[in-house]
């Protein structure tokens, strides 16, 4: 099940009975605070989880239909690990 902007925006809509323009604005808000801070250091929300990045390490990928190999390139993602309440909470 995916789950949207939009979708979270409605959900916090109708538990506190506020317009859908400030509820848009406050995931819109959340979501760039999380991208922007990041990249410098690990986010730790309380009871909720952490957002820290790693790096992929460079290796070789292959082009499914003609099976070129090519070179992809060191990255860094973004993981979220789960707190221990959360984890609670799905089982």
């Amino acid at each position: 099940m995916s789950i949207t902007r939009k979708d979270i925006a409605k959900n916090i809509k109708s538990n506190i009975s506020t317009s859908d323009k400030t509820c848009n604005e406050i995931v819109k808000s959340f979501f760039n605070i999380i991208a922007s801070h990041s990249s410098n250091h690990d986010i730790k929300i309380a009871h909720f989880g952490t957002f820290m990045n790693k790096v992929t390490p460079e290796r070789i990928g292959r082009n499914p239909k003609t099976g070129e190999e090519h070179v992809i390139s060191e990255r860094l993602k973004l993981n979220f690990v789960a707190s221990n309440k959360v984890k609670e909470k799905l089982n």
